[in-house]
């Protein structure tokens, strides 16, 4: 009999908000395997921010983006064999035949095989030894270029990124203030041993927090934000500050274009360094980025949360979640 799989298409963008309907679910028969492929069934699917904005660009019709864990249940592939666990870009489907190649960001990769002396739980493929963990480790390590005894500032500090790069930056020797959105991501913050830690929508002044918390200002900022927490934190750098810029998800679902107040003045004057980056930048280094978070977590030097939503039909759900603050550390699908 042929195999059933079940995806989620893009019927039209998003406007705004994500809307339900922008989403259709089909099923389809997929075609015997041939030489060379072999038959996934995913197991667990990952939601993250970053889906948002690049939903714009791509074309409607299309599998809905995303990475998930998958076990390979039949093979015609000399490199996979039924029962391996794989961590690929198949998208939010149910099953899908692969030849074992797949794009990685801008870069063209493997599918890649699960480490069981690194991935002990399948699901941190998709968080903490996963992109958000290669994303912590090298858009904090390799941009920020943390010293001992400076200071960093995270926002979206309880999330899959934030919570991690808050927590190598404490490894690394800083001071670290994180900020989120609610008082019980507060508590988690300061239980992963931040030094201090604010709930963003009962602050004041945004100013007058990072102050308080940053009495000899801001060496490194390690940005998921952007908008208006971009503009504030740059006026509080110190000189030759760090400054990497991973996401601005206070954006990704405005219908129009926020006014911002000139910041090139403040990079210029206080000679910041300011990079964006796309993870896949490291894609060849990233198996020495989750040996060494793995070492860390069987240490008890890194936690890490996954909130878990179980079912495929609810995919759509744990997706707009990230943007209602439902989550703390990586959000994930269990199929």
């Amino acid at each position: 009999m042929a195999t059933k799989t079940r995806k989620y298409v893009l019927r039209s963008h998003f406007s705004g908000f994500p809307q339900r309907d922008a989403l259709e679910i089909i099923e389809e028969d997929l075609p015997p395997i041939k030489d060379g492929e072999f038959l996934c069934e995913a197991q667990w699917i990952s939601v993250d921010p970053y889906m948002r904005p690049y939903s714009s660009r791509l074309p409607l019709g299309i599998t809905m983006i995303g990475t998930q864990v998958a076990k390979v249940v039949e093979s015609r592939n000399d490199k996979y064999s039924p029962g391996d666990l794989v961590v690929s870009n198949f998208g939010w489907v149910t099953h899908t035949i692969s030849d074992g190649f797949q794009r990685w960001g801008d870069k063209d990769g493997p599918v890649l095989k699960l480490d069981p002396a690194v991935h002990s739980s399948p699901s941190t493929a998709l968080g903490v030894l996963g992109m958000p963990g290669a994303t912590s480790y090298f858009g904090f390590l390799e941009i920020c270029k943390p010293k001992e005894g400076e200071t960093l500032v995270v926002n979206a500090a309880a999330g899959a990124v934030g919570s991690l790069v808050g927590q190598i930056a404490k490894l690394k020797g800083c001071r670290v203030v994180g900020f989120a959105g609610s008082d019980a991501k507060v508590k988690y913050m300061l239980g992963l041993g931040f030094d201090a830690a604010y709930n963003y929508k009962k602050v004041e002044s945004l100013d007058a927090a990072i102050k308080e918390s940053c009495p000899n200002g801001v060496d490194l900022f390690f940005d998921n934000v952007g908008g208006e927490f971009f503009e504030v934190t740059l006026s509080n750098m110190n000189e030759f500050g760090h400054v990497s810029i991973c996401g601005a998800i206070s954006l990704y679902n405005a219908t129009e274009k926020p006014k911002f107040g000139s910041v090139s003045d403040v990079i210029l004057f206080k000679q910041l360094k300011v990079e964006g980056f796309i993870v896949s930048r490291w894609l060849e280094q990233w198996p020495k980025a989750f040996k060494e978070i793995s070492g860390w977590i069987q240490e008890g030097k890194v936690k890490y949360d996954e909130h878990i939503t179980e079912g495929f039909e609810n995919m759509f759900e744990a997706f707009t979640g990230l943007f209602t603050g439902d989550n703390t550390g990586k959000a994930v699908v269990k199929i």
